[in-house]
C-alpha cells in the first residue's frame, strides 16, 4: 500500500474505533473523533498531515 492508502486506512480506523468506545464506554471518545476529523480538515486547506510526516519517517512510499 502506499501512503494514501496508508492515510485513509488510519484515518477511518481511528474514527470507527473511537465511535465504539464513545457508544460503549465513554462519550469522552467523542473527543478523539472530533480531533481526527479537524485534522482531515485543516490538511484539506493547508496540505501538511501530522500523519503523513510520521508515516513517511517509518519509510512508507507515495
Amino acid at each position: 500500500m502506499l501512503l494514501n492508502e496508508w492515510l485513509r486506512l488510519i484515518a477511518g480506523t481511528f474514527v470507527l474505533i473511537s465511535v465504539i468506545l464513545g457508544l460503549l464506554y465513554s462519550n469522552y471518545w467523542f473527543i478523539f473523533t472530533i480531533f481526527v476529523a479537524l485534522n482531515l480538515i485543516q490538511s484539506a486547506f493547508t496540505k501538511w498531515c501530522p500523519m503523513i510526516t510520521f508515516l513517511k519517517k517509518l519509510g512508507i512510499k507515495e
